[in-house]
């Protein structure tokens, strides 16, 4: 009988299997139903920093004085805080899988207080998201050094397992890797997937574009998945962006990664599509006859793999040389 337990950032997980922070974490009763399909573990949804700021925006008076401002957006901060704070204890209390807290956060301001409280609620790892848009052509130095700051802050003042998910967009992110190693990081999740603005011809207004991930998303994550295994082994890394499927999961596996996260195919199949995708990992793996996880993980990265060149490919030489 295959065993599908795994571990991650120092957790104990009965498969490898993780559910993304969204919508479908974003309360007890969706976590509770979440949980009942049986995910190795959940990452709550994403406390942001964006939206606390937005929301306390909203409720200021153009007109208000400035001691009324400051107890709006300290209110603000402290409600939305605490509104989180007890679904991460809410959580902790009804599953049995490691309950993740999410911080999407762009700057280093309140985040280091925040982020103690969560691990005071009793979260089992804390997952900080981050991504910093260069819109003033900043040198790329100081944005990278922003993203370490920030890590730094919430490394020194918390101890449960700090867990970073990243864009591809860095210059070079095996370097930035290194250094969220340095600071004492356990893992990295290649790669959360982030807004992007479309269009809309007839109404000639800003919209967003596709929300979900498709099948198609996940081949940029296996790449730097491979690479980033081959050159870390104290470091996890979990898989995300275009898991619809075992197979997708099985793919991420095989290059590397300690852990699939999924998300999108909830959303379009419901939370009990879980099973039917651990249900896939086993029967792959009897098929195979893999009795664990570690019987495979890495077969495929850029170390194991034959061919290690196939994973620096970048030109599709072979295949439009011949097309007019």
């Amino acid at each position: 009988m295959v065993d599908l337990k795994t571990t991650y950032a120092g957790l104990q997980l009965d498969n490898p299997i993780i559910v993304s922070a969204c919508g479908l974490t974003g309360d007890i009763d969706k976590v509770r139903r979440i949980a009942e399909s049986g995910p190795g573990a959940i990452v709550l949804k994403s406390l942001f920093e964006e939206q606390i700021t937005a929301e306390s925006n909203r409720m200021i008076d153009d007109n208000a004085y400035p001691e009324a401002t400051d107890y709006i957006r300290s209110y603000s901060k402290i409600h939305t805080v605490e509104t989180y704070l007890d679904l991460v204890e809410q959580s902790k209390k009804f599953i049995r899988q490691p309950v993740i807290a999410s911080i999407n956060c762009t700057s280093d301001k309140d985040w280091t207080d925040f982020a103690r409280q969560i691990q005071n609620a009793g979260a089992d790892a804390l997952e900080l998201n981050i991504y910093i848009l260069p819109v003033e052509g900043e040198n790329p130095e100081k944005i990278e050094k922003k993203y370490l700051d920030i890590l730094k802050k919430v490394r020194q003042t918390t101890s449960i397992p700090l867990v970073v998910k990243v864009s591809p967009y860095f210059t070079n992110l095996i370097y930035m890797i290194n250094q969220f190693y340095a600071i004492g990081l356990q893992g990295v999740v290649l790669f959360n997937r982030l807004y992007q603005p479309d269009i809309n011809l007839k109404e000639m207004k800003i919209t967003a574009s596709q929300v979900f991930s498709s099948p198609a998303d996940l081949a940029q994550s296996l790449r730097w998945i491979s690479l980033v295994t081959d050159k870390f082994k104290k470091i996890d890394v979990s898989g995300s962006t275009g898991v619809h499927s075992s197979e997708a999961a099985i793919k991420m596996l095989l290059a590397g990664a300690k852990t699939a996260q999924v998300c999108s195919v909830l959303y379009k199949k419901g939370p009990e599509y879980l099973q039917t995708i651990l249900d896939g990992i086993k029967t792959w793996m009897e098929e195979q006859k893999y009795q664990s996880i570690d019987d495979f993980r890495g077969k495929m990265n850029y170390r194991n793999y034959e061919d290690p060149a196939t994973w620096e490919r970048v030109q599709f030489m072979r295949y439009y040389t011949n097309i007019d």
